[in-house]
């Protein structure tokens, strides 16, 4: 998913990239969480920094009705683009850190490490207070963060290819391929919690050349005491933190912490 900017060379193959996610398994997860924690399931759900609506499709096919924000036209061009059997959804193109709705949302999601791209605390003290502005007294923030094993230990400076080669394009007889090639350079700084991403996008086209598309993302690395801290400027009251959508407990290994707050009025 995407934050506050970046994402706008790899918008259009961000899904075939990221197909090992299996937002069904995180939406069984979210409904799981409502019903811990809510006393009824929400009506109307906010999916911040929705990036290409994966989870909001999910939630949506689900019967909830869905908002979408996110900081890139291109993400929300293919968010549009996949939820045009789905009108009720309604996408807004804003900044996380100061997004505007019509009225109060039962729930709030926020996946894929979005957070992560708020760099300065200030700033996520900033998103969680505008998410508290808009959700219904006791409504429910479920957020994910890249933990500090992960920066450390996974992204560092280490260089990764992603690639998917294989298309099928179920209008022809045939399967098609057009492949993707994606280099990926870290360098985490460990003095500022900083972590730059490079990343080379290379996309076969119908003549066998290749495009090239260059992207810099940058996130930041958040100590679990950043963030309670954070949660608990904005009202936010947290209910749990886990390591995945089975409630386990975290550990020193664990790379993404699940959470859930509940906004206190």
């Amino acid at each position: 998913m995407s934050g506050c900017e970046g994402y706008s060379a790899i918008a259009r193959v961000y899904d075939r990239l990221n197909a090992e996610i299996d937002y069904a398994a995180w939406a069984d997860f979210v409904e799981r969480c409502f019903d811990r924690f809510l006393p009824n399931r929400p009506a109307l759900v906010l999916d911040l920094a929705c990036g290409t609506g994966s989870m909001t499709l999910q939630l949506a096919a689900r019967g909830y009705d869905m908002i979408g924000v996110d900081g890139s036209a291109e993400m929300l061009s293919e968010a549009y683009s996949r939820a045009l059997d789905q009108p009720s959804i309604l996408f807004l193109q804003q900044d996380m850190r100061a997004f505007e709705l019509y009225g109060t949302v039962g729930a709030v999601t926020c996946c894929l490490d979005s957070l992560n791209y708020l760099l300065q605390y200030d700033e996520l003290c900033q998103c969680f207070a505008c998410i508290h502005n808009y959700l219904d007294p006791d409504g429910l923030l479920l957020f994910d963060m890249n933990t500090p094993y992960k920066f450390r230990h996974i992204y560092g400076d280490n260089a990764y290819v992603l690639e998917d080669e294989l298309v099928w394009d179920e209008g022809k007889e045939t399967e098609e391929r057009a492949a993707i090639y994606c280099g990926w350079q870290n360098a985490y700084h460990a003095d500022t919690g900083l972590c730059e991403f490079d990343l080379s996008l290379f996309e076969e086209l119908s003549d066998g050349s290749y495009r090239r598309a260059d992207e810099h993302q940058t996130e930041r690395c958040y100590s679990m005491e950043e963030i309670t801290s954070a949660l608990k400027f904005a009202r936010l009251e947290l209910l749990g933190v886990w390591s995945d959508f089975s409630f386990s407990a975290p550990d020193e290994r664990t790379e993404r912490w699940y959470f859930a707050a509940r906004a206190k009025k």
